[in-house]
C-alpha cells in the first residue's frame, strides 16, 4: 500500500547502480492517472434493509477520523477474529504487473454505524457513493457521481468522502462541485449539489468547468459543517478560477483563494495532491500544503496557516529538508496530510530533497501552531500521516510529552543504505536522538516493532507496512495496521507485540491505505481494492 512501495520494489529487485535506481524510482512514482465519469443517477436501494446499529457510537468523520487527522478512536475495537463482511472499493482495478498503484479513500462511519465509501466503478475513474450497514455490510443506498480524476503523472489519487456532525455526507463531483446527502442512515434521501463558485456560474458553463476544474484533495469538515478542499484548474473559465483552496458552508455558500495568492508566491501552482486540509483544535486555523513546479516531477512548496472563516493567510513556512536545507520534495503520489496535535503543533510528511539519501523515507516535519518555529523532525514522513497516541497508552513511558506519534517506519531495502527492516514506530515529538541514517537529531523512538513476514523480493528484509494513516485504540492500548503481507495486525503497545492478526488477502504490492474504527468497534482495512470489516 504505498507510493514508496513501487520504489522499494524497483530498488529491491535491481542490482544496478544508484543513478539507474533513481531513474527507475522516479518513473515508477509517476505511473498512474486518469479521468472521465458518468452522469449522476440515483440507484434504488434494496427493499427492507436490516435494522441499523443503535445510536451512540463515535463517528469516523473523515480521512484520519477527525479534522485534525489524529486517527484516534473513541471506542474499544473488537477482536480481529474474522472478516465480518467485505465489499470492493474498485470494480476495475488497474494493475501494473503485480502492483496496484492506486490510493483508496478512507471509509467514513456515522454514529449509527452506517459505513460510507467511495467506489471506483470504471478503469478511467468513475465513482459512486455507497452506504452500508456496519453490522453486516448490507447496501442501504447508492448514488453515482460524475467526478473526474485530475490528470498527471502520478498514482491514481484517492476519492474521499467527509461526514459532518449533522450527519450529512459530502463527496467530490465534476467541475469542482460537491454532492451531499442528509441523514445518511436513512435508506432514501435526495442527493444535492453545492458549488463553491456559485451554482448559477456552474450551470451556465457546465462543460467548461467539468473539463477544467478538479477537486484534488480529500474533503475536511469542521464542527459547524463547513467543508474545505483543494482544487486544480487546467484552463480558462468564465469565473476566472485558478488552482486553490475552497470553503463551502452548510448552507451552500462558497469562497475560495488561489494557492499562489495564499502563499504570496508565483511559483506555487496548487494544493498538494491527495493532501487533506487540517484544522486546529479550535477550528479557527486551516493548515494546507501547497506546491509548485509540478511539471518537473520534483514539486516543492509551503505549509500555510489560513483563517478558516475567511481563508486569509495567517502564516506560511517553507517545507525544507532538515539535513540539506534545500526544498523538500512534495511528491504527487503521496497522501501525506497535515496532522494537528492537541497542543496545536503541526506535522507534515515530505520526501528528502536528495533522494535516496534518506533511503526514500523522507521526513516528518514538525512546526508550532503559528508556523514560526521548526521543531525536531521525525525520521519517516514519506506518504504517511502520523497518528496520535496518548502517552497514557504506554505504561512504561516516563517522558514529559502528553502525547506521542505513531508512524510508519519502513527502511526500504536497496534504497540508499536501506536494509529492508521495515518497522512501525511510536516516537516522541519533544525528545530527540541521532538519526541512524543521517546523524541528524530526530524524534526519539519510544517503541519500534519489526514486520513479521520475510520479503520475497529482498533477502533478509521483511514486507513493508502499507498504511497512510493507522487507527489508534486507546481502550485496548493498541494500533491497527496493515502490512504488505496481506494481514491486518493489532500492535499491543503495553507489551510491544502483535497480539492479533488476520489475513485479508495473500498480499499485494499496492499504494498505502487507511485503517478506521467503526461505531461498534469493528476495524476497517483496505487490501487489493477491497474494504474489509473485521471483528468478532
Amino acid at each position: 500500500m504505498r507510493d514508496s512501495k513501487s520504489m522499494k520494489r524497483q530498488k529491491g529487485r535491481s542490482a544496478q547502480g544508484l543513478s539507474a535506481f533513481i531513474v527507475i524510482a522516479l518513473i515508477a512514482l509517476h505511473g498512474c492517472g486518469g479521468g472521465g465519469g458518468s452522469a449522476p443517477t440515483a440507484v434504488v436501494p434494496p427493499p427492507d434493509p436490516p435494522p441499523i446499529q443503535p445510536a451512540g457510537g463515535p463517528a469516523w468523520n473523515t480521512f484520519g477520523g477527525d479534522a485534525q487527522h489524529t486517527a484516534l478512536g473513541g471506542v474499544g475495537t473488537q477482536s480481529l477474529n474474522r472478516i465480518v463482511w467485505q465489499t470492493p472499493v474498485d470494480l476495475a482495478p488497474q494493475y501494473s504487473g503485480t502492483r496496484l498503484l492506486i490510493h483508496y479513500g478512507s471509509p467514513v462511519i456515522s454514529q449509527r454505524n452506517t459505513v460510507l465509501i467511495g467506489v471506483k466503478t470504471a478503469a478511467a475513474g468513475s465513482f459512486r457513493i455507497e452506504a452500508r450497514a456496519g453490522a453486516n455490510g448490507t447496501l442501504l443506498w447508492s448514488e453515482a457521481t460524475d467526478y473526474r480524476l485530475p490528470s498527471g503523472n502520478f498514482w491514481t489519487p484517492s476519492y474521499n468522502l467527509t461526514l459532518t456532525t449533522a450527519n450529512r455526507v459530502y463527496a467530490p463531483g465534476a467541475g469542482g462541485k460537491l454532492y451531499f446527502r442528509d441523514n445518511v442512515d436513512a435508506s432514501s434521501g435526495a442527493l444535492q449539489t453545492a458549488v463553491f463558485f456559485g451554482s448559477a456560474n456552474y450551470t451556465a458553463a457546465t462543460a467548461t468547468y467539468d473539463a477544467n476544474v478538479f477537486i484534488n484533495t480529500p474533503l475536511t469538515s469542521d464542527p459547524a459543517g463547513n467543508i474545505f478542499f483543494g482544487f486544480i484548474v487546467n484552463g480558462a473559465n468564465p469565473a476566472g478560477l485558478v488552482s486553490g483552496i475552497a470553503r463551502v458552508t452548510a448552507n451552500g455558500s462558497g469562497t475560495w483563494v488561489a494557492a499562489s495568492l495564499a502563499a504570496s508566491s508565483t511559483t506555487i501552482e496548487s494544493v498538494a495532491m491527495n493532501s487533506a486540509p487540517a484544522l486546529s483544535p479550535d477550528s479557527r486555523t486551516l493548515y494546507v500544503a501547497v506546491s509548485g513546479d509540478r511539471a518537473s516531477g520534483r514539486a516543492s512548496g509551503f505549509l500555510l496557516a489560513l483563517d478558516s472563516a475567511t481563508l486569509a493567510t495567517r502564516a506560511k513556512i517553507a517545507l525544507t529538508d532538515p539535513v540539506t536545507g534545500a526544498p523538500a520534495w512534495i511528491n504527487e503520489s503521496s497522501t501525506a496530510s497535515p496532522m494537528v496535535g492537541p497542543d496545536g503543533d503541526v506535522y507534515f510528511g515530505v520526501l528528502e530533497s536528495n533522494v535516496p539519501a534518506h533511503n526514500f523515507r523522507g521526513w516528518l516535519l514538525h512546526f508550532d501552531a503559528t508556523l514560526n518555529r521548526n521543531k525536531t523532525p521525525g525520521s519517516f514522513g514519506w506518504d504517511d500521516t502520523p497518528s496520535l497516541v496518548p502517552a497514557s497508552m504506554l505504561p512504561s513511558y516516563n517522558g514529559g510529552s502528553a502525547y506521542l506519534l505513531m508512524s510508519m517506519y519502513n527502511n526500504y531495502g536497496g534504497a540508499g543504505t536501506g536494509d529492508g527492516k521495515n518497522r512501525i514506530a511510536i516516537i516522541d515529538p519533544n525528545q530527540s536522538q541521532a538519526d541512524s541514517i543521517s546523524g541528524n537529531p530526530v524524534m526519539k523512538e519510544i517503541l519500534t516493532i519489526l514486520g513479521p513476514t520475510p520479503d520475497p523480493w529482498y533477502p533478509s528484509g521483511v514486507t513493508e507496512w502499507c498504511i497512510n494513516t493507522a487507527a489508534v485504540d486507546p481502550v485496548t492500548r493498541s494500533v491497527l495496521a496493515n502490512s504488505e503481507d496481506g494481514y491486518l495486525y493489532r500492535w499491543d503497545l503495553a507489551g510491544n507485540r502483535f497480539s492479533e492478526r488476520i489475513q485479508l488477502t495473500s498480499g499485494l504490492a499496492e499504494s498505502y491505505t487507511p485503517t478506521a474504527i467503526g461505531a461498534d468497534g469493528a476495524v476497517y482495512a483496505i487490501n487489493n481494492a477491497v474494504l474489509f470489516s473485521v471483528g468478532r
